[in-house]
């Protein structure tokens, strides 16, 4: 028996980087993402579309709070393997910021094989979405000093990456630009990735993979984090979220590591739309006490 991975061979580690293993129900809750996200568009309005970039995908949807005066806002970057979602699917997620004070952005980029399985084109997206929206606050209505950022899965790989190996590449991203952070279930070091199924669609190169595992560049983190993940995620799901918080409580910047009791990789996340689920209320708390 081969070993490619710690103590797992090619068919455990290809599984642990496939959903589909450990979440069952994953076409049915992405169908409800939907759903919900066309609910409350019906109830609450469509966002305003902010325009951050040339390409076709580089627009931000905004929905605002009802503040006058200048507002906390959130990020929120999407997951989809680094080849699916958008912004609008996760609308569902604005609610609880708006009804807390707080503005929700959404950004799209694009998807990975769009680039012939280049990840740095969306890592580079990534980061200027973020970049415009801390460079324009003021004119958007935001309070500079409370930009505050959640993200899953893919979305919080390249959230990490935008906040440690890349961040010297984008203007208006300084260490202090985001308050605090929300990350659920991530990858925060690319090589078991690179060894997995997943490098059928993705073209891991040397560059790639040093510059986009945040592990590799805890040294530029400065932004205090929350992390979690579900019990019922894949072993390496489980590892990448317990190292990195390990990571970050060395250089003091672990907020809190939260654990989702019988929830896999998407049933998580869908907490963070309930005031009162786990990632919702972490992320509730987050704004009011960071």
């Amino acid at each position: 028996m081969t070993l490619v991975w710690l103590d797992m061979t090619q068919e455990e580690l290809d599984r642990a980087y496939t959903q589909d293993a450990y979440a069952p129900n994953r076409l049915q809750i992405l169908e409800r993402f939907h759903v919900t996200s066309n609910w409350i568009r019906s109830r609450i309005g469509a966002p305003e579309r902010l325009i951050y970039g040339p390409g076709k995908m580089e627009g931000i949807d905004l929905f605002r709070t009802d503040n006058d005066t200048p507002s906390p806002a959130v990020i929120v970057v999407h997951g989809g393997a680094w080849r699916s979602g958008s912004a609008a699917q996760y609308a569902f997620l604005s609610e609880i910021f708006t009804n807390a004070g707080a503005h929700c952005l959404l950004p799209d980029f694009d998807f990975v094989q769009d680039h012939d399985g280049d990840l740095l084109p969306l890592a580079d997206q990534v980061g200027r979405s973020i970049a415009y929206i801390c460079s324009n606050a003021d004119e958007i209505g935001i309070d500079p000093s409370r930009i505050y950022l959640c993200a899953h899965s893919s979305g919080s790989h390249l959230a990490a990456s935008v906040l440690s190996g890349m961040k010297d590449r984008f203007d208006g991203i300084k260490d202090d630009s985001i308050r605090a952070a929300l990350l659920c279930s991530g990858m925060y070091e690319l090589e078991p990735v690179r060894l997995s199924a997943r490098s059928e669609y993705v073209s891991f190169t040397d560059e790639t993979v040093d510059l986009l595992s945040p592990m590799r560049h805890m040294d530029k983190m400065t932004t205090p984090m929350i992390v979690a993940h579900g019990t019922l995620e894949t072993p390496e799901f489980k590892r990448q979220t317990i190292e990195f918080a390990g990571a970050l409580k060395e250089r003091g910047l672990l907020i809190s590591s939260l654990v989702a009791d019988q929830c896999n990789h998407l049933e998580v996340f869908e907490t963070l739309a309930n005031p009162y689920g786990l990632l919702g209320e972490a992320a509730l708390r987050m704004i009011r006490d960071n």
